[in-house]
């Protein structure tokens, strides 16, 4: 079975924010180093960062948190691989 992409949530902010409703990354209300390293998938969205962005673009905190959440244990569990198999289990 074809393992589908992770999706960054600085690729969600590129994409659906950023580049569909002609935003500049100074128009958003976090400091641009930060918010360069999030589009470059090279940062995680803080909770700092997540109520900057609902600020400024409408949304909530949580859209961001959540989709933070969605993509941190799915590349954990990527980059773990077939290690977990070997991990014993102690309650059914």
């Amino acid at each position: 079975m074809k393992t589908l992409p992770n999706i960054h949530s600085g690729d969600v902010l590129l994409e659906a924010f950023l580049n569909s409703l002609g935003i500049s990354q100074n128009a958003l209300a976090l400091p641009p180093r930060r918010l360069n390293e999030i589009v470059l998938g090279k940062r995680s969205i803080s909770a700092d960062s997540a109520i900057r962005l609902a600020a400024t673009l409408a949304t909530s905190e949580r859209f961001w948190l959540g989709l933070q959440a969605d993509y941190d244990p799915e590349q954990a569990r990527r980059a773990l691989g077939a290690q977990t198999r070997k991990i014993a289990r102690i309650a059914a």
